[in-house]
């Protein structure tokens, strides 16, 4: 069975100010020359496929026509609910829409029900696990302390029972909406961290053939049976290393994994570059980057005048702009954005502590503060949700 696994699509996004809407028809116009022309037998689609709970009406127009499109191939397509999606809005008339070999798979209750496909060697089960919101769905799969790990083992329990009630020789795909031990994220993925903890390890997926995973941007192998395929497009410039793909994955009759990267549509190339104005106007090494889309750090020691419009004469897409003086570190003038790249809010908070107190917080008072943390985050779950 071929298999053609995307993720985050995330539609409705735009791209520092700029209109993505178009870049991404074309990329499920993409996706829909890719099913019709390689053979593929099932599409999974694993999370965020909208930006937001509540999504502009375009990218709500968007996602309908991809789903015309994908059903009119008559090629089934599983989906599962990100942690940017609604899972009640976009699971939304599931049952109707799964008659057209669409299948939304949005309730956590129902990660051991699988859609089962067949192909000449027998059945192929493929379990949805929508993002698994710790602190929303403990009751549901009896955690008594929440965290990922927790929550994504007592589905995956649900999953290899249900597998284990199948005939010998059953094939497995899970789809899942997580962040996993050995994954290199960017910074366009909205944090999920529960407890000072974010990802789980890979062999949570044991047991099952392939494990198309989404969450993370880059397209990335964990194992070979652990996979993300990243976003589509770019959505950040900490992506600008990134090679825009989505994963063929062929299972065999014994349910061994071979898969290919299958390029996606890029609107722009894109850039960061950093020196003094003058330097990277005048430098000839960056003449490939005049049509690229451009995130500039500047490191004059006092600011230039007109800085954006100077750049955007040679670099006319320039979309962001720093400062960063080229100072030594225990310069009083470091900019307070640059003492706070990098840090959780865990740590910023201790930090902050530190600085009024004279002393960091203990073992109990920073549990107290993961525990502030969590719940805030939880509570703009439920809000997401209710709204």
């Amino acid at each position: 069975m071929r298999l053609l696994h995307t993720s985050d699509w995330h539609l409705g996004r735009a791209f520092h100010r700029v209109d993505m809407l178009g870049a991404q028809a074309g990329f499920i116009g993409h996706l829909v020359t890719t099913v019709r022309e390689r053979g593929v037998d099932a599409v999974v689609v694993s999370g965020d496929v909208y930006d937001r709970a509540v999504p502009p009406l375009a990218a709500v127009e968007l996602f309908d026509d991809a789903l015309h499109r994908l059903a009119d191939l008559g090629v089934p397509t599983v989906m599962i609910s990100g942690n940017h999606d609604s899972a009640r809005r976009l699971g939304v008339g599931a049952g109707l829409i799964g008659r057209a070999g669409i299948h939304l798979r949005t309730d956590p209750s129902a990660c051991g029900t699988p859609v089962v496909l067949r192909d000449d060697f027998g059945d192929v089960a493929l379990y949805g696990l929508p993002y698994l919101e710790p602190a929303l769905v403990k009751a549901e799969f009896g955690v008594e302390k929440p965290g990922h790990e927790a929550v994504l083992a007592a589905a995956m329990d649900r999953v290899r029972a249900d597998l284990a009630s199948r005939a010998r020789g059953t094939r497995s795909v899970v789809l899942a909406h997580a962040f996993v031990t050995g994954g290199e994220a960017s910074d366009s993925e909205r944090d999920i961290t529960v407890g000072g903890v974010a990802a789980v390890p890979a062999g949570v997926f044991d047991g099952v053939d392939y494990a198309a995973l989404g969450h993370l941007h880059g397209c990335q192998t964990i194992t070979e049976r652990v996979r993300y395929s990243g976003s589509p497009l770019p959505y950040s410039f900490s992506e600008a290393d990134h090679r825009k793909s989505m994963w063929l994955v062929d299972l065999d009759a014994d349910g061994a994994v071979t898969a290919e990267r299958v390029d996606c549509p890029v609107p722009r190339a894109l850039a960061r570059i950093r020196g003094t104005l003058e330097g990277l106007l005048a430098d000839p090494g960056l003449a490939r980057h005049e049509e690229a889309w451009i995130e500039a750090t500047l490191t004059d020691a006092v600011r230039p005048a007109d800085p954006m419009a100077r750049l955007t004469e040679r670099f006319p897409h320039t979309l962001s702009l720093a400062f960063a003086p080229e100072r030594a570190p225990e310069d009083p003038d470091v900019s307070y954005a640059q003492r706070l790249a990098d840090r959780s809010d865990q740590e910023i908070a201790e930090d902050f502590v530190a600085h009024v107190r004279g002393a960091g917080p203990d073992e109990h008072e920073q549990g107290v503060l993961r525990d502030a943390f969590d719940a805030v985050r939880a509570d703009e779950a439920v809000r997401e949700v209710a709204r």
